[in-house]
């Protein structure tokens, strides 16, 4: 079903449907120098926020418990997922259906005429070869781009990556754990405030939704996985950039939970760049604003 933030594998008819090819798991961790450990324990998720979306189970505020785990800084960029297909051959669905969703407004004009738009959500256009490698389609590429995160991938894209680099998806309510940083109950990773002192502490869209994008923060489309400042336990770019894979169900055997928002979320209309927001796709869905970042079981023990 289409969605504001995302549309989905089911608003396109797919070119190919075979599924993409799992490789094998390691039993090296690839990643696990680059996560930061996080002690864990109980805290208090979701929100009562009167701008929370009830449809999307943001609350209630309920207390939680997380074990110790370990979480990576920032989201897989491009040169991660790279080097992950050079070692696998893997094949993300994108490439597999030949076509997948960008924001009209990120297209060449020769792009966007072979483009369809979304019924439901017209801005999202259907772009044939739009891909990780391609993310606007042709002519587009990541070679100036390899620090940004990686977009255009499905949840089996994201569960393939996980399993070669010896690493899996956060739970959501370990993403929520990590995404608030030691605060409590605030709205952002910083605070309540969402520019303080005139400081723009992420990448979401500013101007009037979806025709002018003012990029007062200094980005239309993705961020650097390293941009503005990290949380209060070092994690890059929780809220805004691109919407974040988890691990769990949103509705079982139908949709996965995504989480933090992307730099297309505007208060107009999809103000989901806060903590406790929600949203879903199919775990075959990939888009422009779509990507993921890993985590893993804490190498200590739970005291």
């Amino acid at each position: 079903m289409s969605s504001c933030c995302t549309p989905g594998s089911g608003d396109v008819t797919p070119v190919a449907l075979s599924p993409a090819p799992r490789p094998p798991a390691v039993a090296a961790e690839r990643a696990g120098g680059l996560l930061i450990d996080l002690p864990g324990g109980r805290f208090l998720m979701g929100t009562d926020d009167p701008d929370a979306f009830p449809a999307d189970g943001e609350g209630p505020v309920r207390e939680v418990g997380v074990d110790p785990f370990r979480i990576a800084p920032t989201t897989v960029t491009n040169a991660q997922f790279a080097a992950f297909v050079e070692a696998t051959g893997h094949v993300t669905e994108a490439e597999h259906f030949g076509v997948s969703f960008v924001f009209g407004g990120l297209l060449s004009d020769e792009v966007a005429a072979v483009s369809p738009a979304v019924a439901a959500v017209p801005w999202w256009r259907a772009v044939p070869g739009a891909s990780w490698r391609h993310p606007e389609g042709s002519g587009s590429s990541v070679t100036a781009r390899r620090n940004h995160p990686v977009i255009h991938v499905s949840w089996n894209d994201a569960q393939a990556y996980c399993a070669w680099s010896g690493t899996r998806l956060p739970t959501e309510a370990e993403w929520e754990y990590a995404a608030r940083g030691g605060l409590r109950q605030r709205r952002y990773p910083w605070g309540d405030d969402l520019t303080p002192g005139g400081r723009h502490m992420c990448n979401i869209w500013q101007g009037d939704f979806p025709t002018r994008n003012t990029a007062e923060d200094g980005y239309e489309g993705t961020a650097p996985a390293e941009s503005f400042h990290p949380n209060g336990f070092g994690l890059y770019n929780v809220v805004g950039n691109v919407w974040e894979w988890c691990a769990d169900w949103f509705a079982p055997g139908t949709s996965r939970v995504m989480r933090g928002g992307s730099y297309l979320c505007h208060d107009s209309y999809c103000n989901r760049y806060r903590v406790a927001a929600r949203s879903s796709n199919t775990p075959d869905s990939s888009t422009g604003n779509i990507g993921f970042r890993v985590a893993a079981d804490s190498a200590r023990p739970p005291s």
